[in-house]
């Protein structure tokens, strides 16, 4: 298990709170756009906060064994199809982060049967996940090399000037592995996190919450530690989103939290890296039932609520620019004292 991390200077957010109080306006007037301007400034250490130039967004691609248990509105090679559409820059993400400024790659963990991509797309393959309702997702050692692949993709990022850090999520059948660490994590059941995913009907439905049941019993005792969890129940693509998350806490970079996917793997951050949510902000809450459990247990309040189930850190991106906004009132708003 990673150290403890250390959260952003709450002086520093105090400090930078405080400006906000001083500024011709009245106090509170702009909500939480304040707090959230203070968390900024504490992440970065500085008061008022550096305008966010450089958001980076990096998709975790990988396919999923449970896929056959019928739990997705659509088959398994949409996931090599989207991989594809990602690198055209033609996806949802794709076309949402062009519109604030963020730039988006793409990771293949587990995506059977790519092929046609630049090698750095490949560069951190480890396997499609086994069915989880009948044997674990990863062995120790793949579930190993997915956490140090996405800490180094982390690390590359910070290290080449990344701001603001965010997983985005590409595989059929992904919701099914995330509301199951969401279920064991929280106690739960399959019907209390299932969701319709890719748009299942209700006979899907029944399928991917008896699927998940089934892997929550397989699991059983073993899912109280968060290493055997995520191994037994999750997937490469999540696994190494994981390690993105506290690859980037424990450097000190914020990161924005998309829907059920990314939610389940703050989670399992919080867990492996205790501490690490302090450097999270929820940027939406997804329609699927999971999502909200996973950010009410992590403590974070999403900014949007658009009823989006897109993943691939669409939402996120979209409260980039409220992210922004709240950094530009504290840097910009004059003082009441100067007027």
């Amino acid at each position: 298990m990673t150290n403890t991390v250390t959260a952003p200077d709450p002086s520093l957010r105090a400090a930078a709170q405080a400006r906000s109080d001083a500024q011709a306006k009245p106090t509170g007037a702009l909500g939480r756009l304040e707090h959230l301007g203070a968390w900024l400034a504490a992440c970065q250490g500085v008061n008022p906060p550096r305008p966010l130039t450089d958001v980076r967004v990096a998709v975790f691609a990988g396919d999923h064994g449970v896929a056959a248990r019928g739990v997705s509105a659509y088959p398994t090679q949409v996931t090599v199809a989207m991989v594809h559409g990602i690198l055209a820059g033609v996806a949802g993400v794709s076309a949402i982060a062009r519109s604030v400024g963020a730039t988006v790659t793409v990771h293949d963990l587990g995506v059977d049967g790519l092929t046609g991509v630049p090698d750095e797309v490949r560069r951190f393959h480890v396997r499609p996940a086994r069915p989880i309702s009948d044997e674990d997702a990863l062995t120790p050692d793949e579930l190993d090399a997915a956490l140090a692949a996405g800490d180094t993709i982390a690390a590359e990022a910070i290290a080449d000037g990344a701001q603001v850090l965010i997983a985005g999520d590409l595989g059929i059948g992904n919701t099914t592995p995330s509301a199951a660490l969401v279920a064991a994590t929280l106690g739960l059941r399959g019907g209390d996190v299932a969701g319709s995913g890719t748009g299942v009907d209700a006979a899907g439905l029944a399928r991917k919450a008896a699927a998940i049941d089934a892997a929550l019993d397989r699991v059983g005792a073993r899912a109280s530690d968060p290493r055997q969890r995520l191994a037994a129940l999750g997937s490469a693509d999540i696994a190494a989103a994981v390690g993105f998350m506290t690859g980037a806490a424990t450097r000190g970079i914020p990161v924005v939290v998309d829907g059920l996917i990314a939610s389940a793997e703050a989670l399992m951050a919080e867990e492996l890296a205790p501490g690490a949510s302090a450097w999270m902000v929820a940027g939406h809450v997804s329609t699927e039932p999971g999502c909200a459990l996973a950010q009410r247990r992590l403590g974070l309040t999403p900014i949007l609520d658009l009823g989006m189930r897109l993943g691939e850190g669409s939402g996120a991106v979209l409260a980039v620019p409220i992210l922004e906004a709240a950094g530009a009132a504290l840097r910009e708003i004059a003082a009441l004292a100067d007027l």
